[in-house]
């Protein structure tokens, strides 16, 4: 189906929330995109794809038959478009002997236990930690530690979904309890409990971009968080810092170790690191776009974005390294991304546009993104999911992205008209 005069062809598996960014990025760069599906029907919970974007979209639970149906176009790549797809685009873009990380690590990209496992066995810093289907097991593992708290979560969720921290034995046998019984995000049932030690210290997003194992770091965030008496760590502000300063060389150095250790060599990459007295550990690492991703915000903040990046690490391998191979973003102009939380608890009854607008209208606020619509169900913030509200400010001046944070912060319950 190809030749020497057809644009490149690049495939994004199940391109839901920032994988909706994709297929501009490579259309950009005169190549068609597919989609391939991997359910029958739409992952509800998450922000479905814009399938209209793409050539094409290509429905099968069969990997052979992907395989086969994906082999004529011979794709330039086989990325994933969130987090529940990065083994599968690890397979299928392994099968088809197109730039990959490969499944030899694959697990290790995807199971949080695997990953800090790949990190021990690579010598690189990272937390304690012990999984079990049996929640007393998780309990007396605690127990034996002796030191509170801990972190109880899933084995392969995301955005923060299922974490809990834990002060004592009674929490770490509710919030195990709770994880057995709820599906992750992506609709898959959790059989297993991961209990990690707590990493104390701030943390930071770390994104990068490899291309054939030349890294690109394209931003480091500090998070900022409220730690609720739940025991769950909900965001607030998503900072973005400037390269020069600590300790940003020290987080990157780190991720480096991390992304080494990890195989990964191609594609987008969204490290959570916290920087402890003995010096930075990982959360966690998805080999995917970061989830706060807007691609005219972060032109404005940074110069560029991930998505795009990522578009062209593969497209245009040589030119990418060339460019960003091995080198450090550099922060244009001050930025933060707030995600709203909220104790409102009904239905929303109505969205109010004047108060949209006066978020709007403060001078640094690039978007506001109102997540849900009369007749959706809007409930206390516990997690990133349940947060209703997400503001992007950035501005050359950091005062006035203050200041309108806060304004924002102000107005944000007033958006929605609850019954």
């Amino acid at each position: 189906m190809s030749s020497l005069t057809e644009p490149p062809v690049a495939v994004v598996v199940d391109g839901y929330s920032a994988g909706n960014y994709y297929p501009e990025a490579f259309a950009r760069l005169g190549a068609r995109v597919l989609h391939v599906q991997s359910t029958p029907e739409l992952i509800p919970a998450m922000l479905a794809p814009d399938l209209a974007a793409y050539a094409e979209n290509i429905v099968s639970g069969d990997e052979q038959v992907l395989a086969d149906k994906l082999r004529p176009y011979h794709p330039v790549c086989v990325i994933p478009g969130q987090e529940s797809a990065v083994m599968l685009a690890d397979r299928l873009s392994e099968a088809l002997g197109v730039p990959s990380n490969g499944t030899a690590r694959s697990r290790a990209r995807r199971d949080k236990y695997e990953m800090i496992e790949a990190l021990r066995e690579a010598g690189v810093r990272c937390a304690d930690q012990f999984k079990s289907g049996d929640v007393e097991a998780v309990v007396a593992w605690a127990e034996a530690r002796g030191s509170y708290p801990v972190v109880v979560k899933p084995l392969s969720s995301a955005a923060s979904d299922g974490v809990h921290v834990c002060h004592d034995s009674a929490q770490v046998r509710g919030a195990a309890e709770t994880v057995l019984a709820v599906p992750d995000i992506f609709g898959g049932t959790n059989t297993e409990i991961l209990v990690q030690s707590y990493l104390k210290g701030t943390e930071y997003i770390v994104d990068t971009v490899s291309s054939d194992g030349r890294r690109y770091a394209c931003g480091v965030w500090q998070y900022e968080k409220t730690l609720l008496p739940s025991g769950k760590n909900i965001y607030n502000r998503d900072i973005l810092l400037d390269a020069q300063r600590d300790p940003v060389p020290a987080l990157i150095a780190y991720v480096d170790e991390v992304l080494a250790a990890l195989d990964v060599r191609w594609g987008p990459a969204h490290a959570e690191v916290i920087v402890t007295d003995e010096g930075p550990a990982l959360v966690e690492i998805g080999t995917r776009l970061n989830g706060n991703i807007d691609a005219g915000f972060h032109d404005v903040c940074l110069g560029h974005n991930q998505a795009a990046l990522a578009a062209l690490a593969y497209t245009r391998p040589e030119e990418f390294q060339a460019r960003y191979g091995g080198r450090t973003y550099r922060r244009v102009q001050p930025a933060v991304v707030y995600n709203a939380p909220t104790e409102l608890d009904g239905s929303v009854e109505s969205v109010d546009p004047a108060v949209v607008e006066e978020i709007s209208g403060l001078g640094s606020v690039h978007r506001v993104a109102v997540k849900l619509s009369p007749g959706s169900r809007i409930r206390p913030t516990v997690d990133l999911l349940t947060s209703p509200l997400r503001v992007y400010l950035t501005d050359p001046q950091e005062e006035r992205v203050t200041a309108e944070y806060r304004r924002a912060r102000e107005l944000k319950d007033a958006v929605y008209r609850v019954r």
